[in-house]
């Protein structure tokens, strides 16, 4: 039978209780909820029993030792995304990254029943002026501290959220505004997309850069099709589920996963174009005379794309090769453009994510239904698209006012 603990007087004591002999101070150790070790202290029993009995009932309540005034911001943190188990992992990822890179070893630090708004908003007015990071880096890390921050309420630790409105003021006392991603116009397009299907070293890359241009699925989803996906006879591409590559790794997480598209709307049938149908063909054959080595991840096999290295291709891979491509057509045309007395037609500084905004800008070009677009593009808002539909109207008005105006000259 196991033996209790015994003070001086040599009266039982309750498991986690002990006395010390130095200063004959009663102490109580147990574990918080964040599984840190703590202490209390009493000069005497039956007030250290009290203390005890004020810990158990503030755990019940849910309101355990973090709420002694000691524990920070990073406590905090810690907390919230151990409740968060329905997270997305992508999400997850990208949330402590974000939080260990800004967050964690300055503004985490501070104690939590210390913050109050201009805490906050000084905080995010430094990020944004000090450090120049971009509008919706900021907007993404209030996306998890304003709900950090709204648990300490529910807590009962905060009286109020001090996060509340800060970030969108700040943001408007910057002067910064979110960076707006525009679509490649037609001619951009049409010189990238005829660049590299005439150059003998990126002429590889057309199949890919068909099958965004014309689908307009998200990086993840369109490196993370299996030929399971694709139905040739119906002409149809399955989209259910998306390769994740964190280029943010480290030693405790997974460099690349399967997750689920964005968003519930991601999960969708996309129509196959012909040319698209081509370019998936010409993959096929490619890949019947030179097999690829067998790759599983996550239970998926029978990938689509690969890289040199044969690994599943990544969007760090595909942003490279943009990027080295625009520069060495940008080279070639201004020499072109010099020798034949024009203006030289240079494509911009973009990312893959721009082919499924370009994608989505010529589908809206052509189709009025908005429906139709939001489906095709997996938008979980209908705001998402019309921002888009939007955006082209307009420059289709321009253009109608343009070809009006010899017309309308006339008149006068």
């Amino acid at each position: 039978m196991a033996q209790h603990r015994k003070d001086l007087r040599g009266r039982a004591l309750r498991d986690g209780e002990f006395q010390r002999k130095d200063n004959q101070l009663y102490v109580y150790s147990y574990v918080d909820c964040i599984n840190r070790r703590r202490y209390i202290y009493a000069p005497d029993i039956a007030t250290l029993r009290k203390k005890e009995d004020e810990i158990k009932k503030n755990q019940l309540a849910g309101i355990d030792a973090y709420s002694n005034g000691k524990s920070t911001i990073n406590d905090m943190f810690e907390r919230y995304m151990a409740f968060k188990k329905g997270m997305r992992k992508s999400t997850k990822e990208n949330y402590l990254y974000l939080y260990d890179k800004y967050v964690k070893d300055t503004f985490g630090k501070r104690r939590i029943n210390e913050i109050v708004f201009s805490d906050v908003l000084n905080f995010y007015s430094y990020l944004l002026c000090e450090k120049d990071i971009g509008v919706g880096t900021v907007q993404l890390i209030n996306c998890f501290l304003h709900p950090t921050f709204d648990l300490a309420v529910r807590d009962n630790i905060l009286r109020y959220n001090p996060s509340n409105s800060a970030c969108s003021e700040a943001v408007k006392a910057s002067g910064k505004t979110r960076k707006i991603r525009h679509a490649l116009t037609k001619e951009e397009q049409q010189a990238f997309m005829n660049y590299v299907s005439t150059n003998p070293i990126f002429c590889k890359w057309w199949p890919l850069f068909t099958i965004l241009l014309g689908t307009g699925m998200r990086i993840g989803e369109c490196l993370g099709l299996t030929w399971n996906d694709l139905d040739f006879d119906k002409r149809t591409i399955s989209v259910n589920h998306a390769v994740v590559y964190s280029s943010h790794h480290r030693a405790d997480r997974e460099i690349l996963w399967i997750s689920k598209p964005k968003t519930d709307a991601g999960i969708r049938i996309i129509p196959m174009f012909d040319i698209v149908r081509d370019a998936f063909l010409l993959l096929r054959e490619q890949q019947d005379m030179h097999p690829t080595p067998e790759f599983i991840l996550d239970g998926y096999s029978d990938f689509i794309f690969f890289n040199r290295r044969g690994n599943l291709m990544t969007r760090l891979d595909v942003n490279l090769v943009i990027n080295r491509i625009t520069k060495y057509y940008n080279e070639e045309e201004k020499l072109k453009a010099e020798e034949e007395g024009r203006e030289a037609l240079i494509i911009p500084h973009f990312t893959c994510h721009y082919f499924r905004h370009t994608f989505a800008t010529r589908l809206c070009e052509m189709e009025n239904n908005l429906k139709v677009i939001q489906s095709v593009m997996g938008h979980k808002k209908i705001e998402t698209t019309m921002n888009i539909y939007a955006e082209c109207t307009e420059q289709k008005k321009m253009e109608s006012f343009d070809n009006l105006s010899a017309k309308m000259n006339m008149l006068f």
